[in-house]
């Protein structure tokens, strides 16, 4: 039996949850009627546990403190920057998506998809590479028009809309009717849940070629460079990629199954008394910039 192990609430129709009392070390929480625990937060001291378990690491971070042997990352690209080479890609079950492809769709726009106030994920780029793409616009899901905290001087054009958070049915909506994605990340992306959900939408992807986007987008689902003017002829071309192949590709590469069946075989070695990793990762080098190249 699998226990996962969360920090809020959760429903599972698989599998018992246990909600973290605050007030104690996790794994003092956790019986050993469990084959292995999947942890998706640093929990502490493992030395307590007296159970196979693994830690799924989410985001980046730039110290260079050790992690547990156990971590599993969520690319390549990501596990390598720590000196590791254990990781699993994120899977979806598209079974809880609407239809992709939807012909009675129109494909009018191009979108932005994650969070706009995060700076990192360069919204006012996207916006850029829009500007300059004559007669074409763009739909900001995940952000907001005024926001003060950036700034308003890039947000006022009437090519540019904002969607704010949007989800279930809406999202898929605005992502059937777009040409494609621009994502101009300014930092290793660890993994891109945008990237993907796009692709399965049939939109092919324009982005920056850092963290893991060489590895999720081929050159037959999109286009990579750090250079707006580059990046504003592959748009000005989108039409030359194919919305058929694009689902195809994220369909099967990124789907729930593959996803789950990639953990068993780390469960599998844990089970095994063997660590994921040689040694403990750590990150390769401390990122002094603050965001990468723009150009």
């Amino acid at each position: 039996m699998k226990l996962h192990f969360w920090q809020k609430r959760v429903l599972c129709d698989f599998a018992p949850v246990i909600c973290i009392d605050e007030k104690k070390a996790v794994v003092e929480q956790i019986s050993n009627r469990f084959d292995v625990v999947h942890f998706h937060f640093p929990p502490g001291r493992t030395e307590a546990l007296n159970l196979p378990y693994i830690i799924t690491q989410h985001g980046n971070s730039n110290e260079l403190a050790e992690l547990d042997k156990n971590t599993v990352f969520i690319s390549k690209n990501h596990a390598d920057r720590y000196a590791s080479d254990s990781y699993v890609y994120n899977g979806l079950d598209w079974s809880e998506y609407s239809p992709p492809l939807e012909r009675n769709i129109k494909r009018e726009y191009f979108h932005f998809l994650g969070n706009a106030a995060w700076r990192v994920k360069n919204v006012v780029g996207a916006i850029d590479v829009i500007k300059k793409a004559k007669s074409e616009k763009l739909k900001v899901l995940g952000g907001i028009r005024f926001n003060f905290k950036m700034g308003m001087r890039f947000t006022f054009s009437p090519k540019v809309s904002f969607e704010g958070m949007v989800g279930g049915a809406k999202k898929c909506r605005l992502l059937n009717g777009s040409k494609g994605l621009i994502f101009p990340v300014r930092w290793h992306e660890p993994f891109g849940l945008a990237i993907i959900e796009s692709l399965y939408y049939g939109c092919p992807v324009f982005g920056t070629p850092y963290g893991s986007l060489p590895e999720l987008v081929p050159r037959d689902v999109g286009f990579l460079s750090n250079k707006r003017e580059e990046l504003v002829a592959a748009v000005l071309s989108s039409t030359t990629f194919s919305p058929q192949r694009c689902h195809e590709y994220a369909a099967e590469e990124f789907n729930s199954r593959k996803m789950a069946m990639e953990y068993i075989r780390k469960y599998e070695k844990v089970i095994a008394n063997r660590p994921l990793n040689v040694g403990n990762p750590r990150l390769r080098e401390i990122q002094k910039q603050k965001f990468l190249a723009w150009e």
